[in-house]
């Protein structure tokens, strides 16, 4: 059997849990921080975790990763 290719995007997005959930940057913190709330900006920091929907498509991305 040949060997399957990653997505080279889905590569530098997404890390693993030991259990296997996929852990992904928090979105929404690019630009145009002015119109956000201070709360708001607080509540985007560090990763969060994907949806099992989302789950199951990044896994199909990284077929040797988890």
């Amino acid at each position: 059997m040949p060997k399957l290719k990653t997505k080279s995007g889905a590569k530098k997005r997404f890390r693993f849990t030991a259990k296997g959930r996929v852990k992904h940057g928090q979105t929404g913190k690019r630009h145009g921080m002015i119109k956000r709330s201070n709360e708001q900006i607080r509540e985007l920091r560090g990763t969060k975790v994907l949806s099992a929907s989302d789950t199951q498509r990044v896994k199909r991305w990284m077929p040797y990763s988890g």
